[in-house]
C-alpha cells in the first residue's frame, strides 16, 4: 500500500493532486460527515447562484469526483468538470460519465486548457485555496469566461462572529481529522485541510483578489454563519467597463 501523501501550505501542484488522488474513493463520504450533511446544501447553494441554463456552456474548475458539476448538467447545460487531480476524474467518470451533456478534462488552473471567451459562466468550490497562485487561476477564470460571463466561488472562509469561529477552529483541528480516519480516509489530507483554512484570507481580501482579477459586481454571501462565503462576480461586456467595483454583501 502507497504511503499517504501529505500536501503543505507550499501547495506544490504534484503533492496536492497526489493526496486528492488518495482520497478520491471516501471524498464524498467524508465530507457529509465531517460536515453534518451541509456541503449538499452549500452544493445547491452554488447552483443557485450559477443559475445554470440549457444549453450554456459552464467550467466547474476543482470539480472533484464531480458532484457538483452533476447538478449543474441536471439544468441541460454542457458542463466541463476540470481537476488537476486524475483520481478524482476517475472516480468521477465513474459515477456521473453517463451524463451526455458532462465531459471531464484535467486541468491546470493557473493555466487553463481552454481558449479565450469560452465559457457562459465558470465556478470553483473548495478548490481556489489549493492552487499555489490563487490570483493567477482568477485571471484565468476570467479569460476564459464570456464578456458578461458570471463567476461563482464557493470557498471556506472565516466566521465573523468571535465565539463560532473559536469553535470551528477548534473542531477543524481536533475533531475534524479524527472523523477522517474513521470515514477511513487519509487523515492527513484533513490536517492540510485545517491548515489552509486557516491560512486563507477573509472574505473581503478574497472579494479585492477577484477585483483585482478583472471581475465586477463582486458580491459575496456567507453560509452557515460563514464557515463557507459564496463569492459571484460579472466578466465587463466590453474591456472599457472593466473598472473595479465595491464589494457589495448581499
Amino acid at each position: 500500500m502507497s504511503q499517504p501523501n501529505r500536501a503543505d501550505l507550499g501547495k506544490d501542484p504534484q503533492r496536492v493532486s497526489g493526496m486528492f488522488d488518495q482520497v478520491a474513493a471516501g471524498y464524498d463520504r467524508t465530507n457529509t460527515v465531517m460536515t453534518f450533511g451541509n456541503d449538499a446544501f452549500w452544493r445547491a447553494a452554488t447552483t443557485r447562484a450559477v443559475a445554470p441554463q440549457r444549453y450554456e456552456r459552464i467550467l466547474d474548475l476543482a470539480a472533484g469526483t464531480a458532484s457538483s458539476s452533476a447538478s449543474l448538467a441536471a439544468s441541460g447545460a454542457d458542463v466541463v468538470a476540470a481537476d488537476f487531480s486524475p483520481g478524482m476524474l476517475a472516480e468521477g467518470s465513474r459515477r456521473h460519465g453517463h451524463l451526455p451533456n458532462l465531459s471531464f478534462v484535467e486541468a491546470d488552473a493557473m493555466n487553463l486548457p481552454f481558449g479565450d471567451d469560452e465559457f457562459d459562466a465558470v465556478t470553483m468550490s473548495y478548490g481556489l485555496r489549493n492552487v499555489q497562485q490563487p490570483r493567477k487561476a482568477l485571471a484565468e477564470l476570467f479569460r476564459v469566461t464570456k464578456p458578461g460571463g458570471r463567476l461563482v466561488i464557493n470557498e471556506f472562509s472565516t466566521p465573523p462572529g468571535k465565539a463560532f469561529r473559536g469553535l470551528y477552529r477548534f473542531y477543524n483541528a481536533q475533531v475534524l481529522p479524527r472523523v477522517a480516519r474513521l470515514a477511513g480516509t487519509n487523515a492527513d489530507a484533513y490536517d492540510y485541510l485545517n491548515e489552509s483554512i486557516r491560512d486563507w484570507p477573509d472574505q473581503k481580501l478574497l472579494s479585492s483578489w477577484i477585483r483585482e482579477a478583472g471581475w465586477t459586481d463582486v458580491a459575496y454571501r456567507n453560509l452557515s454563519f460563514g464557515i463557507v462565503a459564496l463569492h459571484r462576480a460579472t466578466k465587463p461586456a466590453t474591456a472599457a467597463s472593466a473598472s473595479a467595483a465595491a464589494t457589495k454583501p448581499e
